[in-house]
């Protein structure tokens, strides 16, 4: 009887989920990413690269499928100490730990470093992870309007009768593109002698004249005190994630983050994979550097035919449509004219934001991205979404 009410339970709730118009299809891809995959994390088109795919290859051949353990038990290799060895520099940082993914790192930060004598104030539309993650401490909690300084700031006065207070903040925001404030939520925290963390997944790698992220890019490397960030965007594209910052710091987590504590360390042939996209990209700028006039050719064709963009100057370009169900039948459209996007909607974002989210990528070439604009004229127009 149990099971037959919760399959009912669950069953009332799929058809709320289909009826509204939310519901979200998985596509099942035969091949690697290609060049006209404009919905990827895929930002340097290194998940493809054949020096990075041979490099994860010789790290499955030499150290094998995985550990079978975490890491204080018998699951850290030469190849994971290297790097982290390699993330802490180039971040410039004092060192580094792996995680399964850049969710567990936030989801393993905030408890190992915050009590209930400290606070901490995060950005209203933080990424999942780091609202999930927060909620796991005890520490006293600040939500701050979205990269509004003047409320950060009236938190932050609030917030002095706390031991540590700690800014929490996406560097750039995944859902609509825009940069956080970087160096005035610094020069506020040092204002409030607060400490900063920011959230790097949608910068690493391509943000910034070396591609370091989005302290690089704004200036304040040496006023940021912690950087969470992934494996499995521009470094790769695999899985993985990792917190960089001052060494104690690192230290505590190795022995009281229970996402490090208690998952498997990566597989050797994720940590190869990622140790040769970083390689590439402290060789050479060049790639980082090709992402910005890419980002503008889409950014300002998109704009010229009538489409709203969020954001500014990010790779993340949100084409803003407000409703789920036009957002979910033009992503369809788009797929049957060779562009590969996807409608996001409730409550991956707030009612009534609907968006079909473009992500460019350094392999894209322009006639791709003139491509993919001409497809979105012609579904838009179709589809009433544009005149």
């Amino acid at each position: 009887a149990a099971a037959s009410q919760l399959r009912r339970v669950l069953e009332s709730q799929l058809e709320d989920i289909r009826g509204s118009g939310t519901w979200k299809n998985e596509r099942v891809i035969a091949s690697r990413q290609g060049i006209l995959n404009f919905c990827a994390n895929n930002y340097l088109g290194l998940s493809s690269h054949p020096e990075v795919i041979q490099a994860s290859v010789e790290a499955l051949e030499k150290f094998g499928a995985g550990l079978s353990s975490v890491r204080f038990i018998c699951g850290t290799q030469s190849i994971h100490k290297d790097l982290e060895e390699k993330i802490a520099r180039f971040h410039q940082r004092e060192d580094a730990i792996l995680y399964a993914s850049c969710f567990d790192a936030n989801a393993g930060i905030f408890e190992a470093l915050l009590t209930p004598e400290d606070a901490v104030l995060s950005d209203e539309l933080n990424h999942a992870s780091i609202i999930d993650g927060i909620r796991l401490c005890k520490a006293n909690k600040y939500r701050y309007k979205h990269m509004d300084m003047e409320d950060l700031e009236a938190k932050l006065q609030d917030a002095q009768k706390h031991r540590l207070r700690l800014v929490a903040t996406d560097g750039a925001f995944s859902m609509d593109g825009d940069i956080a404030p970087l160096r005035e939520i610094c020069q506020l925290a040092q204002k409030y002698d607060a400490l900063v963390f920011i959230d790097e997944c949608h910068a690493t790698g391509f943000l910034g004249p070396n591609g370091r992220g989005t302290d690089e890019l704004l200036g304040v490397m040496d006023k940021v005190t912690i950087i969470n960030s992934t494996l499995g965007k521009a470094l790769g594209g695999a899985a993985g994630g990792y917190t960089t910052g001052p060494k104690p710091l690192i230290d505590l987590l190795r022995q009281r983050s229970r996402p490090y504590l208690f998952s498997n360390s990566l597989p050797p042939a994720v940590v190869g994979c990622a140790s040769k996209a970083l390689h590439l990209l402290m060789e050479s700028n060049a790639i980082a550097q090709s992402m910005a006039a890419k980002t503008q050719r889409f950014r300002s064709k998109m704009t010229a035919a009538g489409f709203t963009i969020s954001g500014k100057d990010h790779p993340i370009c949100p084409v803003m449509l407000g409703d789920a169900r036009l957002a979910a039948v033009m992503a369809e459209d788009m797929l049957n004219r060779g562009i590969y996007v996807i409608g996001f909607s409730y409550p991956v974002v707030p009612k009534g934001k609907a968006r079909i989210r473009v992500q460019i990528s350094a392999v894209h070439s322009d006639e791709d991205i003139d491509r993919c604009v001409e497809a979105f004229t012609e579904v838009g127009r179709k589809h009433g979404a544009l005149p």
